[in-house]
């Protein structure tokens, strides 16, 4: 049983990486080659994510990155309007991929993730 100063068991999130988006099985591979996952406390309402993810797919593909399942995530996103949304992330060598879980981090809404690409010479 868990006191008041211990936070919960982080989820098992490769588990929860079924299908949501395409980039689902690439974030799983993240995770079994080593990759860190953070789940983050606070809540913010899925809506007010989709306009600040719209934003960076377009900043994404206008630097010519390859998003991977942003575009799928906004649009559950959008399904959610103003639920509660628990965020995380995925950090690996090759790319870093955002979470987005129920307020109780019991289920994976979505995920996307940004290829880590070399910087392009001028």
């Amino acid at each position: 049983m868990a006191t008041e100063d211990e936070h919960p068991p982080q989820p098992d999130i490769a588990a929860m990486l079924t299908d949501q988006t395409s980039a689902c099985s690439t974030a799983r591979d993240a995770i079994a080659a080593g990759g860190e996952v953070i789940v983050w406390d606070g809540l913010v309402p899925a809506s007010q994510h989709v306009g600040v993810f719209r934003i960076r797919l377009r900043s994404i593909e206008r630097h010519g990155n390859t998003a991977l399942g942003l575009d799928e995530s906004i649009q559950i996103l959008r399904q959610h309007g103003d639920e509660p949304v628990r965020t995380g992330c995925i950090t690996s060598r090759s790319v870093a991929f955002t979470l987005f879980l129920n307020a109780d981090a019991t289920q994976l809404l979505a995920c996307g993730g940004v290829k880590r690409e070399a910087p392009k010479e001028p």
